[in-house]
């Protein structure tokens, strides 16, 4: 019983102490402390060193920009999309699609969109030469473009189906069908109707998903290597560099970066806070006003066009990408190659062999660890009648909120200090803060949910907690379990940073390498490596829905369980 009361503490502790202690780690040396390198004493020169390099301000702008307009276009889009298609066969495609997209790595969808958007990619082969007239790709910058329209692009294709899935998730919540009956027999049509009466309810439950993606958005690093501007890069780009240069005393200059990133996105989640109060005020005089329908077929539209565009760019992106990984020559016009094959699997196929198995074994054991340690957390509730509150509910999101150019080079630097080195353990550790969040997020609800009467039947028939455990409630709820170790599964095959930086550098999984070859420009290797890596984390999702139908293939009521 003590070690499993002791559950939610341990869980704590490993979610939130690397966090705390890479803070630690990046604080002291943007301070001038870090005496491996000759910082003994408290000092503003690595904070001065920053100010002096000449890209700041615009490394800044492109932070902020990017990160606060990818945002806006993601909430908009699932707001507009659930306000005009809620409960119609539109919604429900999109739910069908919404596991495969989610299970999409950044870097792929990155990848995938950067083939469709460039001067020699899908979208302008498909044009020309019968629209565009150019027989030649056309001088233009599209990628890494200087105001980061393509990154903004690329980070709201994939963040809106994480905002939909969370919608979804609040709606039941919000009681949208008694709201919108109400707001219809008013006489509100059915886009406005939602707007006013549904998605303020829905917006309370969704606030901390809405700031984890905006602190995401302001502070990625994989997109903004493929899709945004190099020269200079938004700032947490800057700041791995400085941590990746052979040049060590660049490691203050890194870490007064870091800290700069981190205050960015504390203001950023700021305005923000000050933005819903006034749309809030705003909305109460629009709704007051009385204003029955507002341009419903325009919005409607709206939704049901962003949304589609979005899920397109990532399908077809990653299409394109496999086509590339098979395609013989496949010169500019042309639609389609030449002639497919699998001469580019058989030549960079065995180079790709160990990233995988590493990719496996980190994403395994990350996953294992969190779905331990969920599983424990989740029983205790049950036993000990713990209630969360929402006080937890912000502990879970802050892996999500602080963004991982903070935390991580000092995570780095503290590991190094302490002589721990920087080994799978630490690379393992630092996954684990961001895949347990979204086991638990995934796994809490249906486990809540289950009925507590199977357990108090077992109890009567002489079974202990820890039988009912393991032959009722794990057994029944094995769907749900499977879909949230698929989850984070995929979180951790996609983790960028939280490889390279604990792992110095020598930890080499696919995303990794996806990353490294964007810098090239082949994209036959690129297709191989990313249509491994898709195929890698849509696999567990496969094995999470083939699963239970094939175990409880004679019990029809288990099958679908959770």
């Amino acid at each position: 019983m003590r070690p499993l009361r002791a559950a939610p503490a341990l869980t704590l502790v490993l979610m939130l102490g690397p966090v705390l202690a890479g803070l630690a780690g990046t604080l002291a040396p943007a301070l001038g402390v870090l005496p491996a390198l000759g910082g003994h004493a408290l000092s503003l020169e690595p904070a001065r060193a920053l100010a002096a390099w000449p890209g700041l301000p615009r490394a800044i702008g492109l932070s902020v920009g990017t990160g606060l307009a990818a945002t806006l276009i993601a909430l908009g889009t699932v707001t507009l999309f659930a306000a005009g298609w809620s409960g119609t066969r539109a919604m429900a495609l999109l739910e069908r699609l919404l596991s495969p997209l989610l299970a999409v790595p950044h870097v792929a969808a990155a990848l995938g969109l950067a083939f469709l958007i460039a001067p020699s990619g899908w979208i302008l082969r498909a044009l020309s030469p019968w629209a565009t007239g150019w027989q030649r790709p056309p001088d233009l910058l599209i990628l890494q473009d200087p105001l980061g329209i393509a990154m903004i692009a690329g980070l709201a294709a994939k963040e809106i189906p994480f905002l939909l899935l969370m919608t979804l998730a609040a709606l039941p919540q919000a009681s949208p069908a008694r709201r919108l009956t109400i707001a219809r027999a008013l006489g509100y049509g059915r886009t406005t109707g939602w707007l006013k009466a549904v998605f303020p309810a829905v917006y309370a439950q969704i606030r901390l998903p809405v700031y984890a993606v905006l602190a995401y958005s302001m502070s990625a690093v994989d997109v903004a290597i493929v899709l945004g501007p190099s020269t200079p890069p938004p700032l947490s780009v800057q700041v791995v560099r400085w941590m990746s240069d052979p040049d060590l005393s660049l490691r203050f200059q890194a870490a007064a970066g870091a800290v700069l990133q981190l205050g960015l996105v504390l203001a950023a989640l700021g305005l923000w806070r000050l933005g819903e109060l006034a749309a809030a005020r705003l909305g109460r005089r629009w709704a007051e006003g009385g204003a029955r329908r507002l341009a419903e077929p325009v919005l409607r539209a709206a939704g049901l066009g962003l949304a589609a565009l979005a899920a397109a760019a990532v399908i077809l992106g990653l299409a394109g990408l496999a086509l590339w990984s098979v395609a013989g020559f496949w010169g500019f016009p042309d639609a389609l190659p030449d002639g497919i094959g699998l001469r580019s699997w058989a030549r960079h196929g065995p180079a790709l062999i160990a990233p995988a198995r590493e990719t496996l074994l980190l994403a395994g054991l990350a996953t294992a660890l969190a779905l331990a340690l969920t599983l424990a957390c989740l029983e205790a509730e049950h036993r000990f009648g713990l209630a969360p509150g929402s006080r937890s509910l912000w502990l879970l999101y802050l892996p999500l909120l602080v963004p991982q150019v903070a935390f991580l080079p000092g995570l780095q630097t503290l590991a190094l200090s302490l002589g721990a080195g920087t080994g799978r353990g630490t690379v393992v550790l630092a996954h684990l803060v961001f895949v347990l969040p979204y086991v638990f997020l995934a796994l809490s609800a249906p486990w809540r949910a289950w009925d507590p009467r199977h357990a108090t039947v077992a109890a009567a028939l002489g079974a202990g907690p820890g039988r009912i455990f393991r032959m009722v409630r794990l057994p029944m709820l094995l769907a749900p379990v499977l879909t949230a170790a698929a989850v984070g599964f995929a979180v951790s095959v996609g983790q960028y940073l939280p490889t390279l930086l604990p792992g110095g550098g020598r930890i080499r999984t696919l995303t990794t390498e996806a990353v490294a070859l964007a810098a090239g420009g082949d994209r036959r290797i690129i297709g191989v490596t990313v249509l491994v890596q898709t195929v890698l984390v849509a696999a567990p999702f496969a094995l999470a829905l083939a699963a239970p139908r094939l175990i409880y293939r004679h019990r029809r009521g288990m099958r679908g369980a959770g």
